[in-house]
């Protein structure tokens, strides 16, 4: 089981990097929003997407910079068990099924797809863990 947690953890801590950085590039407006992770109707009602995009940014970075904390948490609970840790780690990984089961809602790719089944995936390990903890 502590294999599958640590994995867990890596799998945040890309999630961490790739949002921080991606964060990064938004902010600094060079890159324009990812069309995958919004709804076209959504993209057609921006008014300023140059600013939406700098918001969206910031967002980005700090979702990243939870996400590295959600990692932190999963490995560290792992070998020392911290249940104010773990309930972190717990919380944002509903979270984050609620959030990409929101964007699912309005825009199907596989790329949601791929996100909400690593997301569950991580969920039934860390409830399995803390059961048979």
């Amino acid at each position: 089981m502590k294999e599958l947690l640590i994995i867990c953890g890596i799998f945040y801590s890309v999630l961490c990097t790739f949002s921080i950085v991606t964060g990064i590039i938004y902010m600094l407006g060079r890159r324009k929003l990812n069309p995958l992770e919004l709804s076209d109707s959504f993209v057609k009602k921006i008014k300023d997407i140059d600013c939406f995009t700098k918001k969206m940014g910031c967002v980005t970075f700090v979702v990243g910079i939870i996400q590295g904390l959600t990692a932190f948490s999963i490995i560290y609970s792992t070998f020392h068990f911290n249940l104010f840790l773990f309930t972190i780690a717990l919380g944002f990984t509903i979270f984050s099924i609620c959030s990409v089961s929101y964007k699912l809602l309005n825009k199907i790719s596989m790329f949601a797809i791929s996100k909400f089944v690593c997301y569950f995936i991580i969920l039934i390990v860390l409830i399995v863990s803390i059961v048979f903890k």
